[in-house]
């Protein structure tokens, strides 16, 4: 991984996830508001990190470090016998226009490529869930390879890796509840499409 000075521009506790998922053999995400990381292009990163510099709360320096972490992790999943992936994404996520709609079009498109891919499947759950969505905020669920599960939880200002074996079954059944309830592969993809078309035809 990169070193501890680049890990300062992370949130507390993200930096001993990011270890503990390049180890997983299985990742199960659940996303609410912004496209998981481990899935975003660098052009929708890039828009989404640039945000908080022009607000000034981060440097330059910082956003640019933040996108190599993330490229790092992105290699990591593409690795030979890479981890099977999971993703349960917001509908939210789909709509939120990231860096405009140019950027939008190719980060969807990423996904709908992503979608195909023997190790990956994504679903999406739609907004029409409403209270009945289990979680609250983002959730990601660590199968390492003794079998032994790891989940992650974070808050605007700090993340939690949660060893807990009766919380993470309780995790564990939420998102089990969380993938039935989400559209199937199939309408989840089309929907992507969809949001993908609108961005193309927006002005």
């Amino acid at each position: 991984m990169l070193d501890q000075l680049e890990h300062r521009i992370l949130i507390e506790g993200f930096p001993e996830y990011a270890d503990k998922e390049a180890e997983a053999t299985a990742i199960r995400l659940f996303q609410i508001g912004v496209i998981s990381g481990l899935l975003q292009t660098p052009e929708y990163a890039a828009a989404y990190d640039q945000a908080p510099v022009t607000r000034g709360t981060v440097t330059q320096q910082q956003a640019d470090e933040r996108m190599r972490f993330l490229l790092a992790r992105q290699e990591r999943i593409d690795r030979p016998s890479p981890p099977y992936v999971q993703a349960v994404l917001d509908e939210w996520s789909l709509r939120r226009p990231i860096g405009g709609p140019a950027v939008m079009v190719g980060q969807l498109a990423h996904l709908e490529k992503l979608a195909g891919l023997p190790n990956m499947t994504i679903q999406v759950a739609p907004l029409s869930l409403g209270e009945q969505r289990p979680f609250a905020h983002p959730v990601t669920l660590l199968t390492m390879p003794n079998r032994s599960l790891l989940g992650y939880s974070e808050s605007h200002l700090r993340g939690h890796l949660e060893r807990d074996a009766e919380t993470l079954a309780g995790w564990a059944r939420e998102y089990d509840r969380l993938q039935a309830e989400a559209l199937p592969l199939a309408p989840s993809l089309e929907l992507i499409r969809a949001v993908r078309k609108e961005f193309e035809s927006a002005p």
